[in-house]
């Protein structure tokens, strides 16, 4: 059985407070495990999509029917860190040839009734009878107390996308993207050259300083610097891009994919 996801709200800077618990954000995708009451596994996306066939290795964890788990499907690289690029490969090729990890975080129904009421300390508990033991496919997210910020710097100094800060007294809210829950990334920052814009829809062409490609942003332009761009005098035109004289900028982004290219760039400021 499918059930929407709570979504995060986003927060600028960890904090200390022991009404919340610290969690590790995990790289990968949000995904629903349920089990229905004949013993059935049924895999979800976030956004309704089935992926049970992809994930074979999933559908015999012991998970006891009329459950419903959310957590995050990951895939670890050599030094155990989540690898985005690897749990995509994965997810988009019918191949089962890259090693993934269900990382359970919170149960929604539990003996085939819903929990989704009760405090997250209470849904914490009951998930940790249902995995008392980590496995190489199923994992239970460890947490803490309060200890955000600490924890948020171990994380930058492992290089780990960041920590999700959660009441521990918050109900889980179906569907809903709730302030209950905040999530702080681990953001990277880089000066780089806007060299071109798309065509048709929204894009910008980012160059390195040293005349490399770095990717497209997408995100977080205000409409000032839009215009800004947007107003420079074309000087050469491709199919898909007109190219303009560089102008540089700040964005904020995830991490270089194995590509060498931003992930998710995110516009800062003009330099």
């Amino acid at each position: 059985m499918f059930i929407s996801p709570m979504l995060l709200h986003k927060s600028d800077a960890p904090f200390d407070d022991s009404d919340y618990l610290t969690e590790l954000k995990l790289d990968g995708i949000r995904l629903i495990y349920s089990v229905d009451a004949a013993g059935k596994v049924r895999l979800y996306t976030r956004h309704n999509n089935e992926c049970t066939a992809k994930f074979p290795e999933l559908h015999s964890l012991g998970i006891p029917p009329g459950t419903t788990l959310d957590g995050e499907l990951i895939s670890t690289d050599t030094l155990g860190k989540p690898d985005f690029e690897a749990m995509m490969s994965r997810f988009q090729s019918n191949r089962a040839n890259t090693p993934i990890t269900f990382a359970a975080f919170d149960v929604l129904q539990h003996e085939g009734e819903s929990v989704t009421s009760l405090p997250l300390l209470d849904r914490k508990e009951i998930l940790a009878d249902l995995v008392p033991e980590d496995s190489s496919l199923l994992s239970n997210v460890k947490f803490l107390e309060g200890h955000g910020a600490a924890y948020y710097d171990a994380v930058c100094g492992q290089a780990l996308e960041g920590v999700v800060l959660k009441r521990k007294d918050s109900c889980y809210e179906v569907g809903k993207r709730s302030y209950s829950w905040l999530k702080v990334i681990n953001y990277q920052y880089a000066d780089v050259f806007v060299v071109g814009r798309r065509k048709g829809e929204f894009g910008w062409l980012l160059n390195f300083d040293d005349g490399r490609y770095a990717g497209v942003m997408e995100l977080g332009v205000p409409p000032v610097a839009k215009r800004t761009v947007y107003a420079a005098q074309a000087i050469d035109e491709s199919e898909r891009y007109e190219y303009i004289a560089p102008i540089k900028c700040r964005v904020k982004y995830r991490n270089l994919t194995k590509a060498g290219l931003l992930r998710l760039p995110s516009f800062v400021e003009f330099v």
